[in-house]
């Protein structure tokens, strides 16, 4: 897998210098935006029943080492292997039971104690010999094969040791994440407070879907596909709807959201046409604005910027086009604001099914549909039309998007590209 580059130096200078009309490779743009980027301010400190999907603002370390005490890794006998004397078999009566939870007793010399899993290994024994491995004689047992000390004994701090880091600052929140914290008695977690985001779609042909459609109207996909896009436990979301292309509405609608929002996303009117009002109205509101035209396909006109305190990304109107620079350019930015310690995107590599001939000059993003592994183990993709830029429908079909590299002209069957999974 590859990793998305960093911003550097040189690519904020171009930017600073006003650099917005030449095109940019989306890597640049990409790395332009994550420069604007600066993890939110302000930390929370919630209960870890309430923390799945938040991203934590410090590194957590265990008060305690995992796991705290030497412990059965399964149901069996706990002994003292130097109680067996002579050949076998050996005997050895059985002086008690420890089960998990219990404080549990010293072992007796030349005895046994019945111990379960995840109890603690009592004093004096050194091994835990599996019931399967034991034949059971009423009060006694008897064991034909000597055990090696420390078997099946899962030792103190073995997973972690006290004062270890249970998770690094900017990680995600998940199901692992969740278990190692309980694990090390973590009740309160401490979190990037939420990221403010709002989002609004400009164009008057727009209506939600439910409306009664009139002549050259249609139903505002893009909300409902940003909307999902931003559905996550450390986002909060201000959906402003859709927006006429009359500029005095949408230059108060930009004002409006850019007032409490760390970022602010809009859709459409980022071209050059007469409805294409959003790099003026920014520019008019105060706001720093980077109308970058970008060397990806779909979606060459794109807005990055900044209003007052707020990032902004203007995203094209057609729905693919859409997607394809908010998953490439907006998520990236809107995770490092969020204080991810990873927010640039993760290809997989995999093998095309078919041949590929292009005209060169943009990075091409294109749907693209899984047909499982080939004889080299990597998963082989069939590209789905080259014509798709406003088709969502062909996007919902497709797995993932294969990344063509701007200079291609021709890819043959079974050349490597990158593939971003869905």
């Amino acid at each position: 897998m590859t990793d998305t580059p960093k911003p550097t130096d040189r690519d904020l200078a171009d930017c600073d210098a006003g650099a917005a009309s030449a095109l940019l490779s989306w890597q640049d743009a990409q790395a332009i935006g994550l420069g604007l980027a600066h993890p939110v301010s302000g930390m929370d400190h919630v209960p870890l029943a309430t923390a799945t999907g938040r991203v934590t603002a410090d590194a957590t370390r265990s008060p305690v080492p995992l796991p705290p005490f030497d412990n059965s890794a399964m149901d069996g006998f706990a002994l003292r292997t130097a109680d067996l004397i002579g050949p076998p078999p050996w005997s050895l009566p059985v002086a008690g039971r420890v089960a998990a939870g219990e404080a549990g007793m010293p072992l007796p010399p030349g005895t046994c104690l019945r111990i379960l899993t995840g109890a603690a290994v009592p004093e004096g024994a050194d091994c835990i010999v599996m019931q399967e491995h034991v034949t059971r004689l009423d009060d006694t047992i008897l064991l034909e094969t000597r055990p090696a000390p420390g078997l099946n004994i899962r030792r103190q701090a073995e997973d972690l040791p006290k004062g270890g880091v249970v998770l690094p600052k900017g990680r995600v929140i998940g199901p692992r994440e969740a278990a190692v914290l309980a694990a090390s008695g973590w009740a309160r977690v401490p979190v990037h407070r939420r990221v403010r985001v709002a989002l609004f779609c400009s164009g008057s042909e727009l209506r939600d879907p439910g409306d009664p459609l009139a002549p050259g109207q249609i139903w505002n996909s893009n909300r409902y596909l940003l909307a999902a896009a931003l559905a996550s436990p450390w986002i909060d979301l201000h959906d402003m709807g859709a927006v006429p292309d009359n500029p005095a509405k949408l230059a108060a609608t930009l004002v409006a959201a850019a007032q409490n929002a760390d970022m602010v996303i809009s859709t459409g009117g980022m071209a050059d046409g007469d409805e294409d009002h959003m790099p003026r109205l920014l520019r008019d509101a105060g706001g720093q604005v980077d109308a970058l035209r970008v060397a990806i396909k779909p979606g060459k006109p794109v807005g990055l910027g900044r209003l007052g305190d707020a990032l902004y990304v203007g995203l094209p109107g057609n729905p693919v086009a859409a997607f394809v620079t908010w998953t490439c350019l907006g998520a990236p930015i809107l995770r490092a604001l969020a204080g991810f310690a990873q927010p640039g995107l993760t290809f997989d590599r995999v093998r095309l099914s078919d041949g590929l001939d292009r005209r060169p000059g943009r990075s091409e993003f294109r749907p693209a549909q899984l047909l499982g592994p080939g004889a080299d183990g990597l998963d082989r993709v069939r590209l789905m039309t080259a014509s798709f830029s406003a088709r969502i429908a062909l996007l919902a079909q497709a797995d993932g998007l294969a990344l063509i590299p701007a200079e291609a002209t021709e890819l043959p069957e079974g050349a490597l590209i990158d593939f971003l999974p869905f």
